[in-house]
Protein backbone atom coordinates (compact mmCIF):
# COMPACT_ATOMS: atom_id res chain seq x y z
CA UNK A 1 0.00 0.00 0.00
CA UNK A 2 2.92 2.70 0.96
CA UNK A 3 4.66 1.58 -2.45
CA UNK A 4 1.03 2.08 -4.52
CA UNK A 5 0.27 5.64 -2.65
CA UNK A 6 3.99 6.92 -3.47
CA UNK A 7 2.92 6.91 -7.37
CA UNK A 8 0.81 9.74 -6.42
CA UNK A 9 3.73 11.97 -5.57
CA UNK A 10 6.54 10.40 -7.29
CA UNK A 11 5.93 12.64 -10.80
CA UNK A 12 6.81 16.09 -8.15
CA UNK A 13 9.70 14.15 -6.41
CA UNK A 14 10.88 13.40 -9.88
CA UNK A 15 10.58 17.09 -10.89
CA UNK A 16 12.00 18.71 -7.66
CA UNK A 17 15.08 16.64 -8.19
CA UNK A 18 15.75 17.71 -11.52
CA UNK A 19 14.53 14.71 -13.82
CA UNK A 20 15.59 11.63 -11.80
CA UNK A 21 14.29 8.31 -11.28
CA UNK A 22 12.37 7.98 -8.30
CA UNK A 23 11.27 4.30 -6.35
CA UNK A 24 10.33 3.30 -3.19
CA UNK A 25 11.03 -0.36 -2.79
CA UNK A 26 10.09 -2.83 -0.17
CA UNK A 27 12.35 -3.69 2.70
CA UNK A 28 15.62 -2.54 3.29
CA UNK A 29 16.86 -3.14 -0.40
CA UNK A 30 21.10 -2.79 -1.33
CA UNK A 31 22.00 -1.16 -3.86
CA UNK A 32 25.35 0.46 -4.95
CA UNK A 33 25.28 3.94 -3.56
CA UNK A 34 27.54 6.99 -4.73
CA UNK A 35 27.11 10.53 -5.55
CA UNK A 36 24.58 9.97 -7.97
CA UNK A 37 22.33 7.91 -5.99
CA UNK A 38 20.29 8.80 -2.69
CA UNK A 39 19.63 6.23 -0.74
CA UNK A 40 17.26 6.69 2.34
CA UNK A 41 15.36 3.90 4.55
CA UNK A 42 12.04 4.95 5.87
CA UNK A 43 9.59 2.80 8.54
CA UNK A 44 6.31 2.98 8.06
CA UNK A 45 4.34 0.57 9.75
CA UNK A 46 6.47 -0.69 11.86
CA UNK A 47 7.97 -2.29 7.79
CA UNK A 48 11.14 -1.21 6.25
CA UNK A 49 11.27 0.63 3.02
CA UNK A 50 14.11 1.73 0.74
CA UNK A 51 13.96 5.56 -0.98
CA UNK A 52 16.04 5.74 -3.57
CA UNK A 53 16.94 8.40 -6.65
CA UNK A 54 19.24 7.91 -9.33
CA UNK A 55 21.19 10.51 -12.04
CA UNK A 56 22.89 9.13 -14.32
CA UNK A 57 25.13 12.26 -15.43
CA UNK A 58 24.81 14.95 -12.55
CA UNK A 59 25.53 14.07 -8.91
CA UNK A 60 22.78 15.18 -5.91
CA UNK A 61 23.80 17.72 -3.57
CA UNK A 62 23.50 17.49 0.22
CA UNK A 63 20.32 20.17 -0.11
CA UNK A 64 19.13 17.53 -2.08
CA UNK A 65 19.36 14.75 -0.26
CA UNK A 66 18.00 16.52 3.34
CA UNK A 67 14.84 17.59 1.49
CA UNK A 68 14.72 13.62 0.31
CA UNK A 69 14.97 12.94 3.81
CA UNK A 70 12.19 15.16 5.32
CA UNK A 71 10.26 14.62 2.58
CA UNK A 72 9.99 10.37 3.52
CA UNK A 73 9.45 11.78 7.42
CA UNK A 74 6.76 13.99 6.34
CA UNK A 75 5.37 11.00 3.82
CA UNK A 76 5.67 8.27 6.88
CA UNK A 77 3.74 10.58 8.74
CA UNK A 78 1.10 11.61 7.08
CA UNK A 79 0.30 7.77 5.90
CA UNK A 80 0.12 6.72 9.29
CA UNK A 81 -3.16 8.77 9.89
CA UNK A 82 -4.71 7.21 7.02
CA UNK A 83 -4.59 3.79 7.64
CA UNK A 84 -8.51 3.12 8.04
CA UNK A 85 -9.75 1.22 5.03
CA UNK A 86 -11.47 3.37 2.62
CA UNK A 87 -9.04 6.01 2.60
CA UNK A 88 -6.66 5.33 0.19
CA UNK A 89 -8.44 8.03 -2.60
CA UNK A 90 -8.59 10.36 0.05
CA UNK A 91 -5.07 9.80 1.25
CA UNK A 92 -3.57 10.17 -2.19
CA UNK A 93 -5.76 13.27 -2.70
CA UNK A 94 -4.32 15.23 0.37
CA UNK A 95 -0.78 14.01 -0.35
CA UNK A 96 -0.45 15.18 -3.52
CA UNK A 97 -1.89 18.38 -2.69
CA UNK A 98 0.63 18.98 0.44
CA UNK A 99 3.15 17.22 1.05
CA UNK A 100 5.65 19.56 -0.92
CA UNK A 101 4.78 22.36 1.28
CA UNK A 102 4.93 20.28 4.18
CA UNK A 103 8.57 19.54 3.33
CA UNK A 104 9.33 22.75 2.73
CA UNK A 105 8.07 23.87 6.22
CA UNK A 106 9.42 21.13 7.55
CA UNK A 107 13.20 22.07 5.77
CA UNK A 108 13.03 25.86 6.73
CA UNK A 109 12.05 25.15 10.77
CA UNK A 110 15.72 24.60 11.78
CA UNK A 111 14.62 23.27 14.85
CA UNK A 112 13.30 19.24 14.45
CA UNK A 113 12.06 19.69 17.75
CA UNK A 114 9.71 22.31 17.39
CA UNK A 115 6.74 22.33 15.45
CA UNK A 116 6.19 23.78 11.36
CA UNK A 117 2.59 25.29 11.12
CA UNK A 118 3.41 28.86 11.82
CA UNK A 119 6.52 28.85 8.97
CA UNK A 120 3.11 26.49 6.74
CA UNK A 121 1.09 29.20 7.50
CA UNK A 122 3.18 31.50 6.08
CA UNK A 123 3.88 29.64 2.88
CA UNK A 124 -0.13 28.81 2.28
CA UNK A 125 -1.04 32.68 3.22
CA UNK A 126 1.71 33.69 -0.01
CA UNK A 127 0.19 30.67 -2.10
CA UNK A 128 -2.79 32.55 -1.83
CA UNK A 129 -1.47 35.92 -2.68
CA UNK A 130 0.47 34.55 -5.56
CA UNK A 131 -3.33 34.01 -7.49
CA UNK A 132 -3.91 37.83 -7.09
CA UNK A 133 -3.90 40.51 -8.63
CA UNK A 134 -5.12 44.16 -8.08
CA UNK A 135 -5.90 46.59 -10.94
CA UNK A 136 -4.57 44.56 -13.04
CA UNK A 137 -1.12 43.61 -11.53
CA UNK A 138 0.33 40.76 -9.71
CA UNK A 139 -0.05 41.15 -5.93
CA UNK A 140 3.83 40.95 -4.79
CA UNK A 141 4.90 41.02 -1.44
CA UNK A 142 8.36 39.82 1.01
CA UNK A 143 9.22 38.85 4.31
CA UNK A 144 12.88 38.27 5.87
CA UNK A 145 12.90 35.89 8.41
CA UNK A 146 15.05 36.51 11.41
CA UNK A 147 16.81 33.97 13.92
CA UNK A 148 18.50 36.33 15.77
CA UNK A 149 17.55 38.64 18.46
CA UNK A 150 16.07 42.02 17.41
CA UNK A 151 18.61 44.51 18.93
CA UNK A 152 21.41 42.45 16.76
CA UNK A 153 18.94 42.64 13.47
CA UNK A 154 18.71 46.47 13.96
CA UNK A 155 22.62 46.23 14.09
CA UNK A 156 22.61 44.53 10.97
CA UNK A 157 20.39 46.80 9.16
CA UNK A 158 22.52 49.93 9.89
CA UNK A 159 25.86 47.94 8.56
CA UNK A 160 24.30 47.18 5.97
CA UNK A 161 22.51 51.14 5.68
CA UNK A 162 19.08 50.11 5.44
CA UNK A 163 16.18 52.04 7.52
CA UNK A 164 13.90 49.33 9.65
CA UNK A 165 10.67 50.91 9.96
CA UNK A 166 9.46 48.96 13.69
CA UNK A 167 5.92 48.06 14.70
CA UNK A 168 4.67 48.03 17.68
CA UNK A 169 3.27 45.59 18.98
CA UNK A 170 4.45 43.18 17.11
CA UNK A 171 1.61 42.10 14.31
CA UNK A 172 1.12 38.07 14.01
CA UNK A 173 0.49 36.61 10.45
CA UNK A 174 -2.51 35.34 10.58
CA UNK A 175 -4.72 34.28 8.10
CA UNK A 176 -6.45 37.42 7.38
CA UNK A 177 -3.14 39.25 7.04
CA UNK A 178 -3.41 40.73 3.67
CA UNK A 179 -6.80 41.28 3.98
CA UNK A 180 -6.03 45.49 3.68
CA UNK A 181 -4.60 45.75 0.14
CA UNK A 182 -1.59 47.86 2.00
CA UNK A 183 0.55 45.33 2.74
CA UNK A 184 1.22 43.87 -0.36
CA UNK A 185 0.76 47.32 -2.33
CA UNK A 186 3.26 49.00 -0.48
CA UNK A 187 6.06 46.23 1.11
CA UNK A 188 6.81 44.98 -3.15
CA UNK A 189 9.36 42.30 -1.70
CA UNK A 190 11.95 44.14 -3.97
CA UNK A 191 13.00 47.17 -2.04
CA UNK A 192 10.49 46.39 1.06
CA UNK A 193 10.23 43.59 3.20
CA UNK A 194 8.71 42.80 6.64
CA UNK A 195 10.75 41.86 9.13
CA UNK A 196 9.39 38.81 11.26
CA UNK A 197 11.04 36.70 14.22
CA UNK A 198 10.42 32.56 13.77
CA UNK A 199 7.32 33.21 15.88
CA UNK A 200 5.73 34.48 12.33
CA UNK A 201 5.50 37.74 14.26
CA UNK A 202 6.01 41.00 12.11
CA UNK A 203 8.24 43.28 13.78
CA UNK A 204 8.45 45.90 11.42
CA UNK A 205 9.26 46.67 7.51
CA UNK A 206 12.96 47.17 6.21
CA UNK A 207 13.66 49.39 3.37
CA UNK A 208 16.73 48.98 1.34
CA UNK A 209 19.09 51.94 0.89
CA UNK A 210 19.08 53.46 -1.98
CA UNK A 211 22.63 53.81 -2.05
CA UNK A 212 23.47 50.03 -2.29
CA UNK A 213 24.23 49.87 -6.36
CA UNK A 214 23.60 46.53 -7.64
CA UNK A 215 23.58 45.24 -11.58
CA UNK A 216 20.20 44.24 -12.87
CA UNK A 217 21.04 40.62 -12.52
CA UNK A 218 21.51 41.34 -8.63
CA UNK A 219 18.52 42.89 -8.35
CA UNK A 220 16.88 40.40 -10.24
CA UNK A 221 18.45 37.46 -7.72
CA UNK A 222 17.70 39.10 -4.59
CA UNK A 223 21.90 39.35 -3.81
CA UNK A 224 21.42 42.03 -0.89
CA UNK A 225 18.63 40.01 0.77
CA UNK A 226 20.94 37.10 0.44
CA UNK A 227 23.71 39.08 2.59
CA UNK A 228 21.01 39.98 5.09
CA UNK A 229 19.57 36.17 5.44
CA UNK A 230 23.03 35.30 5.63
CA UNK A 231 23.82 37.26 8.92
CA UNK A 232 20.48 36.98 10.30
CA UNK A 233 20.92 33.70 12.37
CA UNK A 234 21.16 29.96 11.49
CA UNK A 235 18.14 29.28 9.98
CA UNK A 236 17.48 32.64 9.11
CA UNK A 237 15.48 32.72 5.33
CA UNK A 238 13.41 35.08 3.17
CA UNK A 239 10.52 34.45 0.61
CA UNK A 240 8.77 36.93 -2.05
CA UNK A 241 6.15 36.74 -3.87
CA UNK A 242 7.63 38.10 -7.26
CA UNK A 243 6.10 39.78 -9.83
CA UNK A 244 5.57 36.77 -12.30
CA UNK A 245 3.17 34.88 -9.34
CA UNK A 246 5.66 32.90 -7.87
CA UNK A 247 7.20 32.35 -4.48
CA UNK A 248 10.78 32.09 -3.81
CA UNK A 249 12.63 31.35 -0.37
CA UNK A 250 15.73 32.33 -0.12
CA UNK A 251 18.30 30.63 2.23
CA UNK A 252 21.94 30.66 3.37
CA UNK A 253 23.95 29.25 1.81
CA UNK A 254 22.61 31.07 -0.83
CA UNK A 255 20.10 28.61 -2.16
CA UNK A 256 15.87 29.38 -3.25
CA UNK A 257 13.14 26.81 -2.99
CA UNK A 258 10.79 28.40 -5.95
CA UNK A 259 6.89 27.40 -6.07
CA UNK A 260 6.40 27.55 -10.09
CA UNK A 261 3.80 26.45 -12.18
CA UNK A 262 1.85 25.41 -8.96
CA UNK A 263 5.41 22.99 -8.10
CA UNK A 264 8.13 23.38 -5.61
CA UNK A 265 11.63 23.23 -7.07
CA UNK A 266 15.12 23.91 -5.65
CA UNK A 267 17.52 26.22 -7.75
CA UNK A 268 21.17 24.63 -6.27
CA UNK A 269 24.16 26.76 -7.17
CA UNK A 270 26.14 23.23 -6.41
CA UNK A 271 24.35 21.73 -9.11
CA UNK A 272 25.38 23.98 -11.98
CA UNK A 273 28.99 24.08 -10.31
CA UNK A 274 29.29 20.38 -10.48
CA UNK A 275 27.97 20.43 -14.15
CA UNK A 276 30.39 23.07 -15.39
CA UNK A 277 33.46 22.08 -13.54
CA UNK A 278 36.19 21.59 -15.45
CA UNK A 279 34.78 23.47 -18.56
CA UNK A 280 35.04 27.26 -16.92
CA UNK A 281 36.77 28.37 -14.24
CA UNK A 282 35.45 28.73 -10.73
CA UNK A 283 34.21 32.45 -11.22
CA UNK A 284 33.35 32.26 -14.55
CA UNK A 285 30.22 29.56 -13.07
CA UNK A 286 29.46 31.94 -10.01
CA UNK A 287 28.49 34.80 -12.20
CA UNK A 288 26.93 32.64 -15.24
CA UNK A 289 24.29 30.51 -12.96
CA UNK A 290 22.75 33.41 -11.29
CA UNK A 291 22.78 35.20 -14.54
CA UNK A 292 20.84 32.11 -16.21
CA UNK A 293 18.49 32.71 -12.88
CA UNK A 294 17.90 35.93 -13.68
CA UNK A 295 17.06 35.04 -17.37
CA UNK A 296 14.82 32.24 -16.21
CA UNK A 297 12.65 34.57 -14.34
CA UNK A 298 12.43 37.43 -16.82
CA UNK A 299 11.24 34.57 -19.20
CA UNK A 300 14.11 35.53 -21.77
CA UNK A 301 15.33 32.47 -23.84
CA UNK A 302 18.94 31.50 -24.68
CA UNK A 303 21.01 29.03 -25.63
CA UNK A 304 24.82 28.76 -24.01
CA UNK A 305 27.63 26.79 -24.92
CA UNK A 306 30.58 26.32 -23.27
CA UNK A 307 33.00 24.89 -25.89
CA UNK A 308 35.92 22.88 -25.31
CA UNK A 309 37.82 23.37 -28.55
CA UNK A 310 39.66 25.87 -30.48
CA UNK A 311 38.00 29.12 -32.47
CA UNK A 312 39.28 27.39 -35.96
CA UNK A 313 36.52 24.92 -35.12
CA UNK A 314 33.93 26.87 -34.17
CA UNK A 315 33.84 28.96 -37.45
CA UNK A 316 33.02 25.42 -38.93
CA UNK A 317 30.04 24.50 -36.86
CA UNK A 318 28.44 28.52 -37.86
CA UNK A 319 25.47 27.81 -40.10
CA UNK A 320 25.24 31.56 -40.07
CA UNK A 321 24.16 34.85 -37.53
CA UNK A 322 21.00 35.95 -37.01
CA UNK A 323 20.19 39.12 -38.62
CA UNK A 324 22.89 38.22 -41.23
CA UNK A 325 26.30 39.96 -42.41
CA UNK A 326 24.94 43.37 -41.15
CA UNK A 327 27.63 45.92 -40.71
CA UNK A 328 26.20 47.57 -37.58
CA UNK A 329 25.60 43.63 -36.22
CA UNK A 330 29.16 43.16 -37.05
CA UNK A 331 30.39 45.95 -34.90
CA UNK A 332 28.14 45.39 -32.45
CA UNK A 333 29.45 41.83 -31.97
CA UNK A 334 33.17 42.89 -32.30
CA UNK A 335 32.69 45.22 -29.05
CA UNK A 336 31.75 42.79 -27.13
CA UNK A 337 33.81 39.79 -28.25
CA UNK A 338 36.70 37.99 -26.08
CA UNK A 339 35.21 40.15 -22.64
CA UNK A 340 34.82 37.71 -19.45
CA UNK A 341 31.44 36.78 -18.01
CA UNK A 342 32.11 38.66 -15.73
CA UNK A 343 32.94 41.53 -17.49
CA UNK A 344 29.62 41.78 -19.11
CA UNK A 345 27.67 41.53 -16.03
CA UNK A 346 29.06 44.34 -14.64
CA UNK A 347 28.73 46.13 -17.85
CA UNK A 348 25.02 45.74 -17.80
CA UNK A 349 25.07 44.51 -21.30
CA UNK A 350 24.95 40.49 -20.44
CA UNK A 351 21.46 39.98 -20.00
CA UNK A 352 20.57 41.63 -23.32
CA UNK A 353 23.95 39.33 -25.05
CA UNK A 354 21.97 36.10 -24.01
CA UNK A 355 18.21 37.09 -24.35
CA UNK A 356 19.22 37.86 -28.18
CA UNK A 357 18.05 35.37 -30.64
CA UNK A 358 20.91 33.01 -31.36
CA UNK A 359 23.47 30.79 -29.83
CA UNK A 360 25.74 32.78 -27.10
CA UNK A 361 29.13 30.79 -26.73
CA UNK A 362 32.54 31.15 -24.20
CA UNK A 363 35.84 29.61 -23.84
CA UNK A 364 37.05 27.96 -20.74
CA UNK A 365 38.44 30.86 -19.37
CA UNK A 366 34.58 31.79 -20.03
CA UNK A 367 35.13 34.83 -22.64
CA UNK A 368 32.89 35.38 -24.99
CA UNK A 369 33.87 33.76 -28.10
CA UNK A 370 30.20 34.40 -30.29
CA UNK A 371 26.75 35.79 -30.39
CA UNK A 372 23.73 35.84 -32.11
CA UNK A 373 25.20 32.29 -33.34
CA UNK A 374 23.01 29.90 -35.44
CA UNK A 375 24.50 26.55 -34.49
CA UNK A 376 24.96 24.01 -38.00
CA UNK A 377 22.94 20.84 -36.56
CA UNK A 378 24.35 18.44 -38.93
CA UNK A 379 28.06 18.37 -37.24
CA UNK A 380 26.58 16.40 -34.38
CA UNK A 381 25.35 12.36 -34.34
CA UNK A 382 21.68 11.77 -33.48
CA UNK A 383 19.91 14.52 -31.17
CA UNK A 384 17.24 15.43 -29.33
CA UNK A 385 14.62 17.00 -30.87
CA UNK A 386 11.95 19.63 -30.84
CA UNK A 387 12.14 22.96 -31.27
CA UNK A 388 14.62 25.24 -32.55
CA UNK A 389 16.62 25.88 -28.99
CA UNK A 390 16.21 22.32 -28.06
CA UNK A 391 17.25 20.83 -31.24
CA UNK A 392 20.34 23.45 -31.17
CA UNK A 393 21.30 22.83 -27.87
CA UNK A 394 21.19 19.10 -27.96
CA UNK A 395 23.42 19.27 -31.11
CA UNK A 396 25.51 21.83 -29.19
CA UNK A 397 26.39 19.37 -26.56
CA UNK A 398 28.76 16.85 -28.38
CA UNK A 399 31.05 19.96 -28.32
CA UNK A 400 30.97 21.38 -24.62
CA UNK A 401 28.78 21.79 -21.78
CA UNK A 402 24.92 23.46 -22.90
CA UNK A 403 22.78 25.61 -20.78
CA UNK A 404 19.50 26.28 -22.10
CA UNK A 405 16.76 28.30 -21.00
CA UNK A 406 12.98 28.54 -22.07
CA UNK A 407 10.65 31.46 -22.86
CA UNK A 408 8.30 29.86 -20.28
CA UNK A 409 11.09 29.72 -17.61
CA UNK A 410 12.46 26.29 -17.27
CA UNK A 411 16.60 25.64 -17.32
CA UNK A 412 17.83 22.52 -18.91
CA UNK A 413 21.56 21.22 -18.81
CA UNK A 414 22.25 19.23 -22.28
CA UNK A 415 26.00 17.00 -22.29
CA UNK A 416 26.45 14.80 -25.10
CA UNK A 417 23.35 14.78 -26.76
CA UNK A 418 21.38 14.40 -23.76
CA UNK A 419 18.81 16.36 -21.43
CA UNK A 420 20.41 15.23 -18.01
CA UNK A 421 18.59 17.95 -15.79
CA UNK A 422 15.90 19.89 -15.34
CA UNK A 423 14.59 23.44 -13.46
CA UNK A 424 11.22 24.29 -13.41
Amino acid sequence: MPIAVFDAIRGNICSFLGGAVVDLLPGDTELVVDEKTIREIVTIEDRPYCFMARRQALSFTRSEAAFCRELLTAFSGLYSGFRQEGYAAQFRTALLASIMDITVARSLRGDHRKGFWPIQQLIQLLKNLSYQHYEGEPATTGFIVHRTTLPLMRKLVRERHHTLIPLQPHEDISPNFFDNPLPYRFVDGTNLFFIANIQMQVTGVLRTSPTVVHTDIELLTQREIFSMVRRAGRGAFAVTVNDVSEIEVLTSPAKLLVRRKGAWTIFDPDIYRSFLAGSIDTESIDELLWTVYALSKKRHGTVILIYNQGARKLAQLKKGSVGGDDPIGRLLISRVKRRTIGDLKRSGILLRILSADGMTVFNKSGRLMETAFIFDTSHAREVVTGGGRTTAASAASFFGKVIKVSQDGPIELYQDGQLIYRFG
